[in-house]
Formats: structure tokens, C-alpha cells, sequence
């Protein structure tokens, strides 16, 4: 630190560096020489390892996003089309559903025929069977009305004369005379 003061005692012709002041706009020559040194240093190596790294990573997510996009393009084709599909399907599952529904009126028209038929078969055979019976027990109750008739017709006649008719064959055609005229005479009643 003597030395320091010794020449500046002394009292030089040369200035010190910071003797004249300092500009603030304009820094010195040598600091402007560093400067564009470092400055040109620091160019290079970005230039050469961090600009290439960082087109690199803009390549890779430009990629990506070309990527995505293109997938996302594809997979909204691959949505229309299976919405397409679908709606195809659905637009034939209700025309097959319509034709069931028409085949299954046709079938229900097909069996309330079928079945109204046989039911019209029925009733005709069951009504042929009634008057077939009605006419059996017409004809019973008819014979039946002759046998009383003429056991009725016989006691009458011995009442009126007085004797009994003992033989069958005088007894049966007595009966077959008054039957004769009870034939004659109830369809004219009629």
C-alpha cells in the first residue's frame, strides 16, 4: 500500500485509469473488447449445442402434435362410420321389427280365423248332436205316449164295456187301431 501512495505522490505525468471519471453511456474499449469475446463464445456454443437440442425438441413435439391431430382425425372417421353402422343397424332392426309385428298380425288374423271356424264347426256339431238327441227323445216320448195311450185306451175300453179283453192279439190290435187314429188325428190338430 506504500507503493500505492508513493506513486501517487510522486505525482506522475500518466493518469490512472478512473482518474478522468467514468462514462455511464459509453463503457471502456477493453470491456467492450471481453464483452464481444464472451459474448461470441457464448453464440457459438449456444449455436452449436443448445440450438440443436432445441430444434430437436421442436421437431419431436411438432411430430407429436401431427400425431395427435392425425390420430384424433382418424378417430373421428372411425366415429362416424361406426355412428353410420349403427344407425344402419337401427334403421334394419326396426324394419325387422315392423315385419315381425305385421307377420305377427297376419298370424293372429290367420288363428282367429282358424280358431273361429272350428269354433263355428263346434257349435254346428254340437247343435246337429242336440237335435239328434231331441229328436231320440221325441221319438222315445212319443212311444212312450202310445204305450200309455194305449194301456189308457184298453182301460177305457173296459170300463165302457164292461169286459175285460184278455188276448194280447184282440189287446195289441186295439192299441194299433187307436194309435192308426190318434195319427190320423193329431197332425189335422196341429
Amino acid at each position: 500500500m506504500t507503493n500505492v501512495i508513493n506513486y501517487l505522490a510522486e505525482g506522475s505525468a500518466e493518469k490512472l485509469p478512473l482518474e478522468h471519471g467514468n462514462n455511464l453511456l459509453l463503457p471502456m474499449p477493453y470491456d467492450l473488447v471481453w464483452s464481444a469475446v464472451a459474448f461470441a463464445v457464448i453464440i457459438f456454443l449456444f449455436w452449436k449445442f443448445v440450438l440443436p437440442k432445441y430444434s430437436e425438441v421442436l421437431a419431436e413435439r411438432e411430430d407429436t402434435i401431427s400425431s395427435g391431430i392425425q390420430n384424433a382425425a382418424e378417430a373421428e372417421a372411425k366415429a362416424a362410420a361406426a355412428r353410420e353402422e349403427y344407425n344402419a343397424q337401427l334403421a334394419e332392426a326396426r324394419a325387422e321389427a315392423a315385419q315381425i309385428r305385421e307377420e305377427a298380425r297376419d298370424k293372429g288374423k290367420e288363428i282367429i280365423a282358424e280358431k273361429t271356424a272350428e269354433a263355428t264347426a263346434e257349435y254346428n256339431r254340437i247343435v246337429a248332436s242336440g237335435e239328434k238327441q231331441l229328436q231320440a227323445q221325441r221319438e222315445q216320448v212319443i212311444t212312450e205316449l202310445r204305450r200309455d195311450m194305449g194301456q189308457t185306451s184298453i182301460s177305457l175300453a173296459e170300463l165302457l164295456l164292461g169286459q175285460q179283453l184278455s188276448e194280447n192279439v184282440t189287446r195289441s190290435g186295439t192299441i194299433d187301431s187307436f194309435l192308426n187314429e190318434l195319427d190320423t188325428v193329431a197332425p189335422a190338430g196341429k
